[in-house]
């Protein structure tokens, strides 16, 4: 008699729930998130059970990995993707567990991708390096936004960056106050510059881009780091049937719902991969300042809507196109990207 076993896991528990075959409940229990309890809790049940449910939650690696290494059939549930019992008027941990485990028994278990334990450390420092430039990002349009409203000009992100020489002090030292905010957020965007510069030498010659993925370098303000960062949260580009559902996981398509050209509603945009939509945008920010196609498509864009819609644009065409160079190993075509 097969069992299916699910586990609705929490920041410092798991709720387990095991069935049998026909879908009877046989087994339920609270456990702290402490694998010694839970290998032992599912050792009488092992060698019946055919499968066990973990839902993708922010702290699914522990589990998975302590799972499949003790030899179980491991699937990841999509949590964007179930759905409960139409009309239900009570649920918890315990309904959830159950829930997981009987739709792994039917075969509608919607599965989400298991990464590969060995690449997942490396992945997490690139994640860090593109949290860490989001928050330097945050702190020089904060500065430009202060420099533009008491100075009346305008100073480039790439002077604000630099290192060697601070070219924001000699703006507001009219002023003791402005002075102070000038000096404490160059001082912060001096250090953040000096960590991702840090983790970038990290990286560097440990992570070669394998093929088909080198062709990403051909895309413009695509370069090793950048690159990297699409490969490994990608992974297999196999996993995406269409172009779109490629898109879609990178946060570049549209979310809005409509009926008779009205909009009635939108979709769950931060849905999908965030990683991959700060890496398309990032490339895209390289590629409108030195790229002349990319710069002429953003510019067109530019004409009829606002300069953040144009920038997705851009981005959502990298990315388009980077489905299809890591799907047939081609370089990127400018003339098919922009046409």
């Amino acid at each position: 008699m097969g069992l299916y076993t699910a586990f609705d896991l929490h920041s410092n528990n798991a709720y387990l729930g095991i069935i049998d075959e026909s879908g009877k409940r046989l087994f339920k229990k609270k456990l702290p998130n402490e694998a010694a309890i839970i290998k032992t809790i599912l050792l009488p049940f092992k060698v019946a059970i055919e499968g066990i449910v973990v839902e993708s939650t922010y702290n699914w690696y522990w589990l998975v990995d302590m799972l499949m290494e003790e030899g179980y059939q491991v699937h990841l549930a999509n949590p964007a993707k179930i759905q409960q019992y139409s009309g239900l008027k009570y649920s918890d941990d315990k309904h959830d567990a159950f829930w997981l485990a009987d739709m792994l028994r039917l075969g509608i278990l919607p599965k989400g991708y298991i990464y590969p334990k060995e690449s997942r450390p490396i992945r997490d420092l690139l994640r860090k390096r593109s949290h860490l430039v989001k928050l330097r990002t945050s702190l020089i349009i904060s500065l430009q936004n202060i420099i533009a409203r008491n100075v009346g000009s305008n100073l480039k992100a790439s002077d604000i960056k630099v290192l060697t020489t601070n070219r924001v002090k000699p703006l507001l030292e009219y002023n003791e106050d402005l002075a102070l905010a000038g000096k404490v957020s160059k001082d912060a965007i001096d250090f953040l510059s000096r960590q991702i510069k840090s983790i970038e030498k990290n990286i560097g010659g440990r992570i070669h881009l394998r093929s088909p993925y080198d062709h990403l370098l051909s895309i413009p303000g695509v370069g090793p780091i950048i690159g990297s960062t699409i490969m490994l949260e990608t992974g297999s580009i196999s996993r995406f049937p269409k172009v779109g559902n490629y898109c879609s996981y990178c946060r570049k398509v549209p979310t809005g719902r409509f009926s008779n050209d009205k909009r009635k509603g939108s979709g769950n945009p931060k849905n999908g991969n965030h990683y991959l939509a700060c890496a398309y945008s990032e490339a895209a920010e390289h590629a409108k300042r030195y790229d002349e196609a990319s710069r002429k498509f953003f510019n067109r864009k530019l004409k009829s809507t606002n300069a953040p819609i144009a920038h997705n644009a851009l981005a959502h065409k990298f990315s388009r196109a980077a489905y299809y160079i890591m799907r047939d190993g081609v370089d990127f075509m400018p003339e098919k990207a922009f046409a």
